[in-house]
């Protein structure tokens, strides 16, 4: 069984996968519009120094995340 994170726990360097997103619909769809959707690949790239925002690779573009939006996305560790 798989053991389900939040993204805003993703340390630096590490990669996982996107299993879906809890939030309200605005902001569920401004999420999905950044490319996070289920089975999306996200890379931890940076944190800032107080841990928000944290950029993340998704489908090949840099993106900073507040850690209350990272929060609202489940992710996995390991292959889809």
């Amino acid at each position: 069984m798989r053991e389900i994170h939040l993204l805003a726990e993703l340390e630096t360097g590490m990669r996982a996968y996107v299993v879906d997103i809890h939030s309200e619909d605005s902001m569920r769809r401004r999420l999905q519009d950044l490319g996070l959707i289920e089975g999306t690949e996200v890379v931890c790239v940076q944190k800032s120094p107080l841990r928000d925002p944290t950029a993340f690779l998704i489908r090949g573009a840099i993106i900073a995340l507040r850690r209350e939006d990272s929060a609202c996305v489940q992710i996995w560790y390991g292959e889809v």
